[in-house]
């Protein structure tokens, strides 16, 4: 290993944390100074410096959030994706209501130009005048209830012209809504993917700073991080109180997801070659009968909450202050989830991150 190791890894922690900021919009900085190169001698007579776990713990904490960050830009693109599709929907119904309501228009306007053009045969004069000047009793009558049909056929037509017009007029201002929603949506879907590129390129960048046996000792700190906060939530005792059974849509959902194992987590992949996690959990659920919401923040919104100690295999686990991840409960303390980029959907502790809270689809 060459000299200076471990300041090079703290220098990638800070320019990584540099890289991130920069990402942000709006934001300009000036190009850093050049890092001065050591001279021959000094490189000659420097002993190699040893990354330390501390070092590689900061290198594991800054993973954390990058990732972290990027599964919160994940589920805002997957939001509004989710939205975009809901409105071009919606855009195609209003398109259909809006060729109908013309065609009727048309149709009503044709009748209203075929009574205009039968009082003109007739003379111009209406028709309550014909039936003043004549001297037929008979027709008289008749032609009396023709009038007040007639009459009745002519508000009724004027009606429907009017109400055709009005609808005419919402369905295109409601297209023009939905429109510009669309319009905002794929701005922040664009916005929210350069998020994500943004911060998996980062982390990227800072693991490729380790060598080898680095990386396999950061391997080791995670899974020991892991551990410890597996172990912690098990000490905790709260195992010995989860004892709910598996509903039938839960064992068909566990069941999907189990066979997803292995397969490489992909942000905004819902299936079936790769998955994010709540492209997992959402599809898992959709193939037991129960659809629920793209999103882990939405699922946590949505569905019917339940206390930890009460949670059964198929149940979904949301993690993060904010949301931002979601794994299946498998029963006996274990998940199923996607974890993040470079990794695959695998089996882990389920108090392995912070809990936010229980959510089941089939309540």
């Amino acid at each position: 290993m060459g000299a200076g190791r471990r300041a090079l890894i703290t220098t990638a922690v800070t320019v990584v944390c540099a890289v991130t900021v920069l990402a942000a919009p709006g934001i300009a900085f000036a190009s850093p100074s050049p890092t001065p190169t050591p001279s021959s001698s000094s490189t000659a007579t420097a002993s190699p410096t040893p990354v330390t776990n501390k070092d590689l713990e900061a290198v594991r904490t800054k993973l954390d959030d990058l990732y972290h960050d990027a599964a919160v830009a994940t589920d805002a693109y997957n939001a509004a994706e989710e939205q975009a599709q809901k409105q071009s929907a919606q855009i195609v119904e209003l398109a259909k209501k809006i060729v109908k309501g013309q065609e009727k228009l048309d149709e009503l306007k044709d009748r209203a130009g075929a009574a205009a053009r039968s009082q003109y045969r007739t003379g111009g004069l209406p028709d309550e005048a014909q039936l003043i000047l004549s001297d037929n009793p008979q027709a008289f009558l008749d032609g009396a209830g023709r009038i007040l049909q007639g009459q009745r056929a002519t508000k009724g037509l004027i009606a429907e012209l009017t109400r055709t017009q009005q609808d005419l007029k919402q369905y295109t201002a409601d297209a023009s809504t939905q429109w510009q929603q669309l319009e905002k949506n794929r701005q922040a879907k664009a916005a929210a993917k350069k998020e994500i590129t943004a911060r998996i390129a980062a982390a990227e960048k800072l693991e490729s700073q380790l060598e080898k046996q680095e990386k396999e000792r950061l391997a080791k700190l995670e899974q020991q991080a892991a551990l410890k906060a597996q172990t912690a939530w098990l000490d905790s005792g709260v195992l010995k109180e989860i004892s709910g059974k598996a509903s039938a849509g839960g064992k068909a959902a566990v069941a999907y997801a189990t066979a997803q194992l292995g397969k490489p987590y992909e942000w905004g992949a819902e299936g079936p070659k790769s998955y994010d996690c709540s492209g997992l959990t959402s599809q898992a659920w959709a193939s037991a009968g129960d659809p629920i919401p793209r999103t882990s923040q939405e699922q946590w919104k949505q569905l019917p909450h339940v206390d930890v100690k009460d949670m059964r295999p198929g149940d979904l686990i949301i993690y993060f202050d904010d949301a931002s991840h979601v794994a299946m409960y498998i029963g006996d303390g274990a998940i199923i989830h996607a974890p993040r980029p470079g990794r695959t959907v695998t089996i882990a502790g389920a108090g392995s991150m912070p809990i936010l809270g229980v959510v089941r689809p089939d309540a």
